[in-house]
């Protein structure tokens, strides 16, 4: 498990990991206070507001961030995933998930939590990152980012036995890390999207897809066929509504997982529409992540349209308890704060930007959709596929079969894996072309050129 001149090593490494499981499991992160530096407290409503605004915001950033939403009864209840993770050394199954294969799938860790021990024995490499025992030690620490392990306790030493479950939080999928100790390892970033996060492959590593076989209705050698099409930085919300794994030409019809920071002033939350954030949240987390809460849009209801999800009665989901819906409120404010970041000093030419503003308002007609400064229309922003020149596959899957106006703040944060839903355009210059053939706006090479230094800009 360890290198063979490792004796010396592996007592190290435990100790190192033994002092680490001793410190509290919670990072010394602060908490949001919504009064200005140096104003005096506020009394009456106005002072419930903001009383109310900070306990919804640390609510709403721990739920993203821990809350599992009772998943881990299917993820490792269910699936035993968490058997795969752990391989047979750790009382699972096969070779086990090593930190490095874990970091290949783009799972994320947070130093932040990482005891300084822990972080100066990574420093001096002194852990063996292709030993799952590390994976699962990791786990204890609450340091793999959107993941949570659940492990039998032991006498004087909670959390120290077996790992007996795993479950899944907001953060899985949308949020990343800022690679400040290594690629993979660094402090949290929410509300980015993990453009390096291959779903597919990881769900592909449970050991049990028949509930997959059940839902879908084709058995499990197709499933992880179609699981390992995806690849880095995709997934398919709506395989379980309709059952289309591909589209035209055989292409994988899974799509980019979206950011969700810049959400605030924003209608709609995906790149079909379906509805607010907070219909998005209970969505997600409930039929996406398998937590255990109410669910209800009558929509999917439609036998033609949506198969799978009419024949699950996935329109109408209720579980008892419910652990999702009184968290709906808290998680949905603490994702509007989240703001778009702001791209790096030297990432862009500025001048260029600054001609290309004048772009993106006039020649390039990019703000008639695109307004500033949401970057997205106020209102219904909505539109069918033939009015932005290309195809209505995903369309097509979505109630109200149009895309939306994408705001375009924090571009260059989600660069990795192409752009439109489905990473069709690798480049900015490559959208900025299709709109320019499209629209037939006879732009220059220059006005393309400055064009992109101002959406990177934004």
């Amino acid at each position: 498990m360890f290198p063979k001149k490792g004796v010396l090593f592996c007592v190290k490494v435990l100790a190192l990991f033994s002092v680490a499981l001793l410190l509290p499991l919670e990072s010394p992160r602060g908490t949001f206070d919504a009064f200005p530096q140096g104003e005096p407290p506020r009394s009456g409503f106005d002072g419930e507001i903001i009383d109310n605004a900070s306990r919804l915001f640390n609510e709403g950033r721990q739920i993203f961030r821990s809350d599992t939403f009772g998943s881990e009864d299917f993820w490792g209840g269910t699936l035993r995933l968490h058997l795969a993770i752990a391989g047979t050394q750790g009382g699972g199954i096969a070779e086990g998930l090593s930190p490095r294969s874990a970091l290949a799938a783009g799972l994320k860790v947070d130093t932040e939590v990482l005891p300084a021990s822990l972080v100066q024995a990574l420093r001096a490499g002194m852990v063996n990152l292709e030993d799952p025992a590390v994976t699962l030690n990791l786990l204890r620490l609450n340091a793999v980012v959107g993941v949570a392990g659940f492990f039998e306790d032991l006498p004087g030493n909670p959390r120290g036995g077996r790992i007996a479950s795993i479950g899944i939080q907001c953060s899985l999928c949308h949020s990343t890390v800022d690679d400040s100790f290594a690629p993979g390892i660094g402090r949290r970033l929410d509300g980015w999207t993990n453009r390096d996060l291959n779903v597919g492959a990881i769900i592909g590593l449970a050991p049990n897809l028949k509930p997959f076989e059940d839902v879908l209705g084709i058995p499990e050698a197709s499933i992880r066929t179609v699981l390992s099409s995806w690849g880095p930085g995709k997934f398919d919300a709506q395989l379980i509504l309709d059952g289309k794994a591909f589209g035209p030409g055989g292409k994988p019809a899974a799509t980019l997982i979206p950011p969700a920071f810049g959400l605030a002033g924003v209608n709609l939350n995906t790149s079909t529409g379906w509805g607010s954030t907070t219909h998005w949240n209970a969505f997600v987390s409930n039929l996406e992540m398998h937590g255990k809460g109410t669910f209800f849009d009558p929509r999917l209801n439609d036998r033609t349209k949506f198969p799978i999800a009419a024949r699950n009665g996935f329109g109408n989901v209720r579980s008892t308890p419910d652990l999702i819906t009184a968290k709906l409120a808290a998680l949905h404010l603490y994702q509007l704060a989240i703001p778009a970041p702001k791209p790096p000093d030297g990432s862009f030419n500025r001048a260029a930007a600054t001609r290309g503003e004048a772009v993106f308002r006039i020649a390039g007609r990019c703000a008639t959709c695109h307004v500033p400064p949401l970057f997205t229309e106020p209102g219904w922003n909505m539109h069918t596929a033939a009015e932005i020149g290309i195809d209505d596959f995903q369309a097509k899957r979505s109630p109200d079969e149009r895309y939306r106006t994408a705001p375009l703040r924090g571009l260059w944060s989600h660069m990795k894996g192409g752009f439109y839903h489905d990473g069709r355009f690798a480049t900015l210059r490559d959208v900025v072309e299709h709109y320019n053939n499209f629209f037939r706006l006879n732009l220059s090479n220059d006005q393309k050129d400055d064009l992109v230094e101002y959406l990177k800009s934004i």
